[in-house]
């Protein structure tokens, strides 16, 4: 009974000298191991023996990229605006010696020192360029604790302004600075659909214009030619029939056959005088056909005898009286 006692002391107190002695670090960790109080190695991952109650992991360290929340802070701008800000700063432990010796508490000092050169990035700029110039914050905030935390073992890689909160005075300001800049924006665009407007119902008027004139102008010109080519076709057909009266009259009974079309002419015209007007202009003996006949003809043979081309002969009566007559 005894020995078990003693056999159960001895595995405990081996169980516990392995615990002390046996180390394992896991992967993407450094544990900065010390002997009798001062640094003696930093073991990386894998399983690592130690001499018991000499040594000891007196800091563990994670060589992941560490993502930090900034709390929010009030920073004024060089106009004296105040504004809430906030942000996230993203951290990498480079050297676990110098992350456990170098300085206390990394994760707390970079984010004091992120705050304290954000407001100091803020105080330079005006409200207006607060939003537009994130990323040249960022950047400045990034530069400035680069440079700090070298010689702490940490590489600052990004840091990101969250939010910008400015005073609710501000805000009404900034929406109706908003407002007023869409309504510019929305008259400035209605009144160049106004002008382009205007400018093409011009272009259309005038092209509407122009293509009038031009079709009255080829209007005017056809019309023109048409009277023309009317002229020209009248004056060939009356040239025409004087030709062929001219060569009817030389041949045999031309002569006797115009006489008789001057006098079915003249009775026809004669009687149709009453017809169109109340006064009418007789000749003074009415039965005097033949006269009138033999007067027409004597001026064809003369009009025929003087001129090679004949002309319409014009028929005067010799004797004439003008007496007004009622129609019935």
């Amino acid at each position: 009974m005894e020995t078990l006692i003693a056999l159960g002391i001895i595995a405990a107190l081996i169980i516990s000298i392995l615990y002390k002695t046996a180390v394992v670090v896991p992967q993407r960790m450094e544990f900065i191991v010390e002997r009798l109080g001062k640094y003696r190695t930093t073991l990386q991952a894998g399983l690592h023996i130690l001499i018991p109650f000499i040594d000891k992991v007196a800091y563990r360290r994670s060589l992941k990229e560490e993502p930090i929340d900034i709390a929010a802070q009030t920073c004024i701008t060089a106009d004296n605006v105040t504004l809430e800000i906030d942000g996230i700063l993203y951290i990498q432990v480079i050297n676990s010696k110098k992350s456990a010796y170098g300085i206390d508490n990394f994760h707390f000092a970079a984010a004091q020192l992120a705050q304290t050169s954000l407001r100091s990035a803020i105080g330079k700029i005006d409200l207006d360029k607060t939003f537009e110039a994130r990323e040249t914050l960022n950047g400045h905030v990034v530069m400035a604790l680069d440079e700090a935390a070298e010689n702490w073992g940490v590489k600052v890689l990004r840091y990101e302004i969250k939010d910008i909160q400015p005073p609710r005075t501000v805000l009404e300001a900034m929406e109706k600075q908003m407002k007023a800049e869409r309504e510019k924006r929305a008259e400035i665009a209605r009144s160049e659909g106004d002008k382009q407007s205007t400018i093409n119902r011009a272009e259309g008027d005038r092209a509407e214009a122009i293509a009038l004139s031009e079709g009255e102008k080829m209007k005017q010109i056809n019309e023109a030619e048409g009277k023309a080519r009317e002229i020209i076709l009248v004056a060939d057909a009356t040239a025409e029939g004087i030709r062929k009266v001219a060569e009817s009259l030389s041949m045999p009974g031309g002569y006797e056959a115009a006489n008789l079309e001057v006098a079915k002419s003249y009775v026809r015209e004669f009687g149709n005088l009453a017809k169109e007007n109340n006064t009418m202009i007789i000749p003074a003996s009415l039965t005097d056909v033949a006269s009138m006949v033999t007067a027409a003809m004597s001026t064809i043979k003369q009009t025929k005898t003087d001129y090679p081309t004949p002309k319409p002969p014009v028929i005067k009566p010799a004797g004439s009286t003008q007496i007004r007559t009622s129609r019935a």
